[in-house]
């Protein structure tokens, strides 16, 4: 314990023993891709010496390894917002436009989900809204793991897709919207007070997979803030009471990145409707027809490949984005 009483507190202990590993952790990696470095120079002077080349070739291919891992490390020091290093929730959901906007919406929830198991990043499924005809109509999903929400924070957003609908038998194209909320996941030690009064809370029979006891019984949780209009649901937990504590937690999350965006001091002043999407401005565009490209609106990035795009691969968009914070 330290005179002032500093460590008395095992909340911001454990917080500072956190942000402390996470400065040890880089200094660590960036120690060993200093070795790595002097092993390569070390490597093309044999290569040059002995007119090697094999060993020439290999150098350079650790030379093409080694700047991508320095890249990936510096990227990692962009990330410094206060909630970066948390993990994040994600919600997907449906814009207007029936069963092709379901389907485009269940398309990202898989796009999303293949990123975090390449990045080894642990997904819950904490509510899933699907349809009869198909597709869903919202999914929301706990990502765990080191700086999930500074990597994810910059996807919220409308996305756009273009494609020739598989549900039209004339075989037109058509646009469909998703968007996607992303927030951080909020340490038990952060809370604030919310009035009963202000919550309206229903109960309804879980749609999902869940076998015979969730289709029997009203398990799944919905809440309303009323002041808001944010509604949070959770139904894939094995009781209602467990489901209530999700949702509780992910509405906390919710006001509390709210209340911080907006810069207000106290719940009571965010007044109004924050649960509408508004459509028209997305971030980005996935265009399957007349041609494949799928097109970062902010950045201007551009990937050809729509079709890896869809499977997981867009950490280049999300890290063009994180570039722009050195240009501002």
């Amino acid at each position: 314990m330290s005179e002032n009483g500093f460590w008395d507190n095992p909340d911001v202990a454990q917080k500072t023993m956190k942000e402390k590993k996470s400065i040890e952790d880089k200094l660590e990696e960036l120690s060993g891709l200093e070795g790595q470095m002097e092993d390569l120079v070390l490597m093309v002077e044999m290569a040059e010496e002995g007119e090697d080349q094999e060993l020439a070739a290999e150098a350079e291919e650790g030379c093409k390894s080694i700047s991508i891992k320095l890249e990936e490390l510096r990227l990692k020091t962009l990330l410094d917002g206060k909630y970066d290093d948390s993990n994040a929730i994600i919600s997907v959901h449906a814009g207007s436009g029936g069963t092709d906007a379901q389907d485009w919406a269940e398309m990202l929830f898989r796009m999303y989900s293949r990123w975090c198991e390449k990045r080894g990043y642990k997904a819950k499924l904490i509510d899933m809204q699907d349809d009869t005809e198909g597709g869903i109509k919202s999914a929301t999903l706990l990502v765990e793991g080191e700086n999930a929400y500074g990597y994810l924070k910059n996807e919220k957003g409308v996305h756009r897709l273009v494609r020739i609908s598989p549900f039209d038998s004339s075989g037109r194209r058509h646009t469909s919207f998703a968007s996607l909320d992303v927030i951080p996941e909020i340490d038990d030690d952060v809370s604030i007070e919310i009035n009963d009064d202000d919550l309206r809370i229903d109960t309804f029979r879980s749609s999902g997979a869940g076998g015979q006891h969730v289709n029997k019984t009203d398990s799944a949780i919905r809440i309303t803030h009323i002041p808001t209009n944010i509604v949070v649901t959770c139904q894939n937990e094995r009781s209602q009471h467990q489901n209530k504590e999700t949702a509780m937690k992910l509405l906390m999350s919710k006001l509390i990145e709210l209340k911080e965006q907006e810069q207000k001091e106290s719940l009571e002043e965010l007044k109004g409707d924050y649960s509408q999407i508004t459509w028209g401005s997305q971030i980005r565009s996935y265009v399957f027809h007349p041609y494949t490209m799928v097109k970062d609106h902010r950045t201007g990035a551009e990937v050809g490949n729509v079709n890896a795009v869809m499977d997981g691969n867009i950490d280049y968009f999300i890290n063009e984005k994180l570039k722009q914070k050195e240009q501002v």
